[in-house]
Parts: C-alpha cells; sequence; structure tokens
C-alpha cells in the first residue's frame, strides 16, 4: 500500500466489487487516495488484521467495509481500529441486505460503525461521508464539498 493512503476500502467477497465500484467514481471524483482490498472477516481473518495495521501505518484515515449477509466485515474492522469505520450492507442474500444492516447496526457499545443505507446508496454515501471526515482538516475538500452539493450531490 502507498504511503499517504487516506481511505481504505474493503469487501468480504469478489461477489461485492460492484458496490465498491460506485464508492471508488465518487472518491475519484474528490481526488481522495483510497486502497481497495477483498479480504472477509470469516476466511481471512488473520490477514484482515494484519492488512488493518498496515493500512494504519500508511496513513489510512477511514475504513469502509462493504459486505453482505452476515456482515461481519464492519464490526471486525471496528473492533481491531480507533480510526472511523463505514459500514456498507450489500444485498446479496435472500434478505435482500436486511441481514447485513442488521448485523452492522447491533454493534455493542464502545465498538462503532457507522452504517449506510443498503446497496449502491449506502456505498455512494460511504465515500461521501469519509471525504465528510477527512474535510474537517481540508479546506481543499470543503469545497470540493460545497460544489459537489451545488450540483445537487449527484455526479
Amino acid at each position: 500500500m502507498k504511503q499517504n493512503t487516506l481511505i481504505s476500502i474493503v469487501v468480504g467477497s469478489a461477489s461485492d466489487t460492484p458496490a465498491a465500484a460506485h464508492t471508488q467514481k465518487y472518491l475519484d471524483y474528490f481526488g481522495v487516495s483510497y486502497d481497495f482490498q477483498i479480504l472477509s472477516a470469516h476466511r481471512n481473518a488473520e490477514k484482515l488484521s494484519e492488512y488493518i495495521r498496515e493500512a494504519e501505518s500508511a496513513g489510512v484515515q477511514v475504513f469502509i467495509a462493504q459486505a453482505g449477509m452476515a456482515a461481519h466485515l464492519p464490526g471486525v474492522m471496528a473492533a481491531q481500529t480507533t480510526r472511523p469505520v463505514i459500514g456498507v450492507p450489500l444485498p446479496n442474500s435472500a434478505l435482500n441486505g436486511i441481514d447485513a444492516l442488521l448485523s452492522e447496526v447491533q454493534m455493542p457499545s464502545g465498538i462503532p460503525v457507522a452504517v449506510m443505507a443498503i446497496g449502491k446508496a449506502g456505498a455512494i454515501n460511504a465515500a461521501v461521508l469519509s471525504v465528510e471526515i477527512l474535510a474537517l482538516t481540508r479546506p481543499d475538500l470543503q469545497e470540493k464539498l460545497l460544489k459537489f452539493r451545488e450540483m445537487g450531490s449527484k455526479l
């Protein structure tokens, strides 16, 4: 991972990459550097832990975790970092993402995950929220956010 990467996008499986493409499109618009990984909280637990430590060392400020079904990825990541974790529940189950949504919002106190809407809207809002977090100390991003809002918050 490149130094000074600000955002990390992690999906639980390759089937989740279409949602991540929406997040990437919006981060590209704002000119924010990001890293993208496919790491399952269940199948790659050790590798996920190593990645989180590496990402923090590289300068990642916000993690975006996108997963469907049981959706443990955002919570597992939040348990291993003090950086903000934004969860995006994905609709790739028989329950159309309701299971993922409930899994992500029911975190124990003290281990927060900022949970977005299910699917595409959530993937986009995760990108925008991460930029809003970074914009607290970056006037250039604040200006881009204002312009984005003037354009109707759409690309």
